[in-house]
């Protein structure tokens, strides 16, 4: 009776669907018994057999639910690898919105423990999303991409990154995200130590509609007064106000750290001439001191 159990399971296998089938409910049952060892090796040997079958799609799955398996086992940058390529099997067949979220998933896994992957992953799904016009969808991951740069002080990127955002939300006419993404981009520069490109920032929003005259407009130019005058308590005043203070929390700590060059001494600036009455005589220079006549001696 054994012997025609091991020859029927050889036939079985044999067919490819059928290997699938008997791997992927492997996989259920060693996930259920908490081994997920064989879990995710059971997964493999699914994804191959529909690779063999070209069934793009179920493989891709196959390789997520590995993934899965690998991140319950704590083996984080493994588990993101699998997932990528699962990625990569979607687009190859036709799904990106499923590629897009497979690689947020594969993100959100890694950003505590690889800030840098999960940067590069929340800019790829944006890149998938944006290829297929969805560009509120990519919008919202290039925002976790900008913080996560800022977190990690990666300033120039973090600067490209938010600009990118901008242009999305102009595009997709969302002004007051705009305002807000000006005043990240100005903390962002003065980071930089980039007083012009912070200015540069705040005159080319002025061309965005009702920037102008609104109370992100008249803080951003009250705090670029502030730094250009090494004004520290201007600058501090105005990174402590409810506008930048309840900014996402990665840019109201940029504001709430900002130093102006110098020390925080103020410019002198030097007083206007005082206008004399008219036909008032010019006041004099101040007078040589008088020569002391002892001052060779008495001889």
């Amino acid at each position: 009776m054994q012997i025609w159990g091991v020859i029927y399971l050889r036939i079985f296998l044999n067919d490819g669907n059928r290997k699938s089938i008997f791997f992927s409910i492997s996989a259920v049952a060693f996930k259920n018994a908490k081994q997920f060892e064989q879990a995710k090796d059971a997964c493999l040997r699914e994804a191959v057999a529909h690779e063999n079958n070209r069934a793009l799609f179920h493989a891709a799955k196959a390789y997520e639910q590995a993934g899965m398996m690998l991140k319950e086992m704590q083996k984080l940058p493994e588990a993101v690898q699998l997932i990528e390529k699962a990625s990569m099997m979607y687009l190859e067949n036709g799904t990106p919105d499923t590629a897009a979220m497979a690689l947020e998933r594969a993100g959100k896994l890694i950003e505590n423990v690889d800030p840098d992957k999960a940067v590069q992953l929340y800019q790829q799904t944006a890149n998938v999303f944006e290829n297929e016009e969805r560009l509120r969808q990519a919008v919202e991951l290039l925002g976790k991409a900008s913080r996560l740069l800022v977190r990690g002080r990666r300033f120039d990127e973090a600067a490209l990154s938010i600009q990118k955002e901008k242009n999305i939300y102009k595009e997709i006419e969302n002004y007051p995200t705009c305002y807000k993404k000006t005043i990240a981009q100005v903390l962002v520069h003065l980071h930089r130590n980039d007083y012009v490109a912070a200015e540069r920032c705040v005159r080319e929003s002025y061309s965005i509609p009702g920037f102008n005259g609104s109370e992100d407009c008249a803080a951003l130019e009250q705090l670029l007064e502030g730094y250009d005058q090494q004004d520290q308590d201007q600058v501090s005043e105005v990174c402590n106000s409810p506008l930048f203070k309840y900014m996402d929390n990665d840019y109201a700590k940029l504001g709430l750290s900002l130093v102006v060059p110098g020390g925080g001494v103020k410019k002198k600036v030097a007083a206007p001439p005082q206008a004399q009455p008219e036909g008032a005589p010019a006041p004099a220079a101040p007078a040589e001191e008088e020569e002391d006549e002892y001052a060779g001696g008495l001889c």
